[in-house]
């Protein structure tokens, strides 16, 4: 069987390096970032921005799937999330977030449009937990135990803000309501990384709060393999669209990935609790909730 030929963006980045070791095995690929560098000497530079479509449409040719990880980044302006889940939370953002990261949005609409008139029949997008990031007051108090992606998303910051319009964009594509239907999963990333007590200078809330939320190398390649080979991703009301939580099986989990499961039967490898069993015993002492 021919393989699958896959058209990342964002391909330099933290993302896109832990799932290019198993897509490079199983797929052809067309690698894109804003800027050629990562170490990665196949990455084509592309500025997804660029209205010009016609700029960058010849990389989206005979395209199978396209797995979006590019974001807008602008050096000086924060629009990334605070701890919504402590009682004082550091930091305050400009309004000048939203210029930095409507761009974010409109590299999501070029994609999705590229993707309708070039026939790609899938997308899977990097969103993130930060589209719903609001509840986590609730979580990490007590007042909610587990969050969904069926529950609206919602965030008081840009950052989220566009997470969650990537998923309501491609909401619209999915229903043809622009023309062909495109099929894309939105992967609320949770935690990517090594979650290590020091670097949370004694913050259980937070380290329990990452530890939940984490997600291994390889269920992250894992989940997003699935995500695009899967054959049926309709949701109940016959829509090809679905959102994701994107973390491990985890002793400590928040979100739910229960629809993971079922769509596309996910079946996450690890646990933080067993990945990290010797930092936790160490440094956690309380329950981890703020009350």
């Amino acid at each position: 069987m021919a393989k699958k030929r896959v058209l990342v963006t964002g391909a330099a980045g933290t993302i896109s390096n832990q799932l290019l070791p198993a897509f490079r095995e199983r797929y052809d690929l067309v690698l894109l970032d804003t800027n050629a560098t990562g170490g990665n000497s196949d990455i084509i530079e592309a500025d997804l921005s660029n209205p010009d479509l016609e700029a960058y449409r010849a990389h989206f040719k005979d395209i199978d799937a396209i797995v979006h990880n590019v974001r807008s980044i602008q050096p000086g302006i924060k629009t990334s999330a605070p701890r919504q889940w402590l009682a004082e939370r550091p930091g305050s953002e400009t309004p000048d977030g939203y210029f930095v990261e409507r761009r974010s949005v409109d590299m999501a609409f070029n994609v999705y449009r590229l993707a309708m008139e070039e026939n790609v029949r899938r997308v899977v997008v990097a969103s993130s937990n930060h589209a719903a990031d609001w509840y986590e007051t609730k979580l990490h108090n007590g007042g909610m135990d587990t969050l969904g992606p069926e529950v609206a998303p919602l965030s008081d910051n840009f950052y989220g803000w566009a997470k969650a319009t990537y998923e309501h964009l491609g909401f619209l594509f999915a229903t043809g309501r622009l023309g062909r239907v495109v099929e894309n999963v939105q992967v609320r990333i949770g935690a990517p990384r090594p979650i290590r007590s020091a670097d949370f200078d004694s913050d259980e809330v937070s380290h329990k709060r990452d530890l939940g939320g984490y997600i291994s190398p390889r269920d992250m390649q894992q989940l997003y393999v699935k995500s695009i080979e899967s054959e049926d991703i309709r949701n109940e009301d016959g829509i090809p669209f679905q959102i994701f939580y994107g973390v491990s099986n985890n002793t400590r989990a928040f979100w739910s990935i229960a629809n993971a499961r079922k769509v596309i039967g996910y079946a996450p490898e690890d646990d933080s609790e067993q990945e990290f069993a010797e930092d936790i015993r160490a440094s956690i002492k309380t329950n981890g909730r703020t009350l």
